[in-house]
């Protein structure tokens, strides 16, 4: 895919300019990126899972825009409200990963719930994972006296806000969508991930 491609030679310029600057923070980052954007690949060759364009676009872009854009670049910093729209974005994806799995189950019978359950599993899951993310901020900040919560307290707060938000955002519009079949942008979403995984809806 030609926009995946795109990214990683920006995250590649950007990893060859820290390293010629021994900047190790950024180098370390840069790499970290790289290795994440490469996650649909491993999906696909060690599961036989197969991400549709749409989700990787957005996985590929999301890790851009957070750790090139957002960390190396210093736009946390520079844009106030950066922060708040990614960490947004990131409680509405994970919040769909979690919707997927309980989905997969929930089709395939192997899980007897109700929909407003695997709402609220999504939203708890996309929450989780918001917390030890501040979790993993605070133990580097304190570690190794960088500075990735910025303000402390009232930063970790925010981001639990809004990956809040994000995540009830996602719950509600899965629960529309196993109650109603509607889902606004989701239906085509799902469509196109059981037209690309046949065998992970097969009941």
């Amino acid at each position: 895919m030609s926009f995946s491609y795109l990214m990683r030679l920006l995250m590649l310029i950007a990893f060859f300019k820290a390293l010629l600057g021994q900047e190790w923070m950024v180098l370390f980052l840069c790499s970290l990126a790289l290795v994440l954007t490469f996650l649909p690949l491993f999906f696909k060759r060690k599961y036989n899972i197969l991400i549709p364009a749409e989700f990787e676009i957005i996985f590929v872009l999301f890790i851009y825009t957070s750790i090139i854009l957002g960390e190396v670049h210093g736009y946390y910093t520079k844009i106030w409200w950066w922060d708040v729209l990614l960490h947004t974005v990131s409680g509405i994806t994970i919040g769909f990963i979690g919707f997927i799995i309980m989905y997969i189950f929930y089709f395939k019978n192997l899980l007897h719930t109700s929909a407003i359950l695997i709402a609220i599993f999504s939203f708890c899951f996309a929450l989780a994972l918001g917390a030890i993310w501040e979790i993993i901020e605070f133990t580097i900040d304190s570690s190794f006296g960088f500075n990735m919560q910025k303000s402390g307290l009232i930063d970790t707060m925010w981001d639990l806000i809004v990956d809040a938000l994000g995540a009830l955002f996602t719950s509600i519009i899965g629960y529309m969508y196993i109650k109603y079949n509607k889902g606004f942008i989701i239906n085509r979403l799902m469509a196109r991930l059981v037209k690309k995984n046949p065998g992970l809806f097969k009941v």
